[in-house]
């Protein structure tokens, strides 16, 4: 028994009136806010705070991104200056012994490498690594000193065997030209809290890019990160760096943790937690902020909000019994066109003086019950569309003068003995017209449709011979989605029954996915056509068999997938014709 909320009872259930219910609810009201409004309050207040809060340490992050962005940059225009420089790698690849290699080094490259590290102020330790053996070492005699510590640029030059065996050098990725570079931690650098870029030296002229050296450009992390100050974000908070592999590079505001502990925390609820990518790098910047400072003002909102709540009750006793009076009359109004629409009759009206909600309910109402009759008259002639078009297909599947041709080629065969020949092409054409009618279905798989395609043209290419030649290439990706039945194989009947000029033709059926969209062709080097029969096409002008099977596809497939998708023709007289089919990529 089906049951409906107009009526005066709904099963045992006594009816009250809306009325007497709002006014419930109304005194219900003057006491629950008392006890919720607070907690909401404090809720809203947090939250506010919490939002305000995230956008300001948001836009701090990004000022702070810009300034590490900015400095790692400029570490890698340093040594752009030296990979870019085809004079430097003629140079390095300049094999000489005794004076003249030394001659090479003191009059060219040193003061090559002297110009790239003083074109900044930072300090910074350049070492280069050279194949070329030939060359002498020149380097800095540190004994165990930071060469860093005295602020200064520094260079050392260095053979590249010196490297080879080390696990960082051997693990360095394939070379891409002018991108493949790595900011990592090695040797020393962890002792003195430093960190280096590594890039190779490649032979520009030589299409493999073969290595003639590599560098290495030290920087302090203290430096590379100098704009990384938690007092940016707050008293108590933190900031901090991490790697790919969630070690911390760099914090500010919590020195005297661990990386675990640091990762504890921020995983916790005692936090606000931000991350923010560091663009290009595997790299993150973190800032934790904790809860308790966002939330210092909490209980000052939730005694105003018992202010609140004492007040609202004297307020809503008075209003309560006018307005539950007031609404439960157009409440009423309203159930009453509501019963109306449910009983199939939007015919019905509502109407309200004055402008108000309830205005808007009732213009709502009228503007539902007019749509709802437009789209049911709407859903019924699209519908009738239809089935109009499933009947034309059905109708172009069963094409007589095809099945007249194929039997009396089968007839010919069987006169001159061509048993194999004849039985192939009876095979074919039960498939044909298997795989046409498909059980009545209308909705099929892409595979199938182009094994009917490959039916039709088995047929074709026993006829004709190698005078028709087709070409398939369907990504099998796209074989198991479904598709309206009939869309590719009069395309490929058109080829040969309007594009052929009798000597040989090639056609192309080609197939693949693109995000949610199945592109389908099929293409032939034939007559081709101007655009003006093209326009006619789709226009329905003159109606000649060719043209309404286009149309019928290109209308057939609009009607289940929308105006996005159909046919689209490119073509051109005696250069062949393109036909394009678009459709979504559905799946069974």
């Amino acid at each position: 028994m089906i049951h409906t909320p107009f009526t005066g009872t709904q099963g045992s259930r006594k009816f009250i009136p809306f009325g007497i219910k709002l006014l419930i609810s109304y005194m219900m009201l003057i006491i629950i806010p008392i006890f919720m409004f607070g907690y909401f309050a404090s809720d809203i207040m947090t939250d506010s705070i919490r939002s305000n809060t995230t956008n300001t340490i948001k836009g701090t992050l990004r000022q702070i991104e810009d300034n590490v962005v900015y400095k790692l940059e400029d570490t890698v225009r340093l040594s752009d200056l030296l990979y870019y420089d085809t004079t430097l790698s003629k140079q390095l690849l300049h094999y000489e012994e005794g004076w003249v290699s030394y001659e090479t080094t003191t009059e060219l490259l040193l003061p090559k490498f002297r110009q790239t590290i003083e074109s900044t102020n930072r300090s910074l330790w350049l070492t280069v690594y050279l194949r070329n053996e030939t060359l002498p070492e020149v380097y800095y005699d540190s004994k165990n000193i930071d060469p860093l510590v005295m602020k200064g640029r520094f260079f050392d030059l260095l053979h590249l065997n010196r490297i080879t065996e080390k696990p960082w050098y051997q693990s360095y990725p394939a070379e891409k030209y002018g991108e493949t570079m790595r900011w990592k931690q090695i040797e020393d650098d962890s002792r003195y809290n430093r960190i280096s870029m590594l890039r190779r030296l490649v032979d520009l002229e030589s299409a493999r890019l073969n290595e003639i050296g590599f560098m290495r450009i030290s920087v302090y992390l203290s430096d590379l990160f100098q704009s990384v100050d938690y007092r940016k974000i707050g008293v108590g908070s933190t900031l901090f760096i991490t790697d790919g592999s969630r070690n911390i590079l760099y914090a500010s505001g919590a020195t005297e943790q661990s990386s675990e502990q640091l990762w504890d925390a921020s995983n916790g609820d005692n936090y606000l937690v931000i991350r923010q990518p560091l663009p290009g790098l595997n790299w993150s910047l973190t800032a934790m902020v904790p809860s308790s400072v966002l939330e210092k003002d909490t209980q000052k909102v939730k005694l105003l909000s018992l202010v609140i709540c004492s007040a609202s009750c004297v307020l809503i006793l008075l209003v309560a019994a006018f307005v539950s009076r007031t609404f439960s009359r157009r409440v009423l109004k309203v159930m009453s066109v509501l019963q109306s629409f449910r009983q199939g009759d939007f015919q019905r009206r509502i109407h309200y003086s004055g402008n108000d909600e309830f205005t808007t309910i009732a213009s709502s109402l009228n503007e539902l019950g007019k749509k709802t009759q437009t789209l049911i008259e709407e859903v019924y002639t699209t519908n009738l569309k239809k089935k109009e078009a499933e009947l034309e297909s059905l109708q172009a599947q069963i094409n007589p003068h095809f099945l007249y041709n194929t039997l009396s080629s089968i007839s010919r065969l069987a006169k001159f003995g061509q048993v194999e020949k004849q039985h192939q092409m009876v095979m074919n054409l039960a498939k044909f017209y298997r795989l046409s009618l498909n059980e009545g279905q209308t909705i099929i798989p892409i595979g199938k449709e182009i094994e009917q395609v490959r039916a039709y043209m088995d047929i074709q290419q026993i006829k004709y011979g190698d005078r028709v030649r087709i070409d398939y290439n369907i990504s099998p990706e796209i074989v198991e989605l479904n598709t309206v039945k009939l869309i590719v194989q009069p395309f490929v009947e058109n080829v040969l029954e309007h594009a052929w000029r009798g000597d040989q033709i090639d056609i192309q059926v080609i197939g693949y996915r693109a995000g949610d969209v199945v592109h389908l062709f099929v293409a032939d080097n034939g007559n081709g056509m101007p655009q003006e029969t093209i326009l006619q096409l789709f226009s329905g002008e003159g109606m000649q068999r060719v043209g309404y099977g286009i149309r019928n596809v290109h209308e057939r497939i609009q009607l289940y997938y929308g105006k996005d998708f159909g046919v689209a023709i490119e073509s051109e007289p005696g250069a062949g014709t393109r036909v394009h089919i678009r459709i979504p990529a559905e799946s069974a």
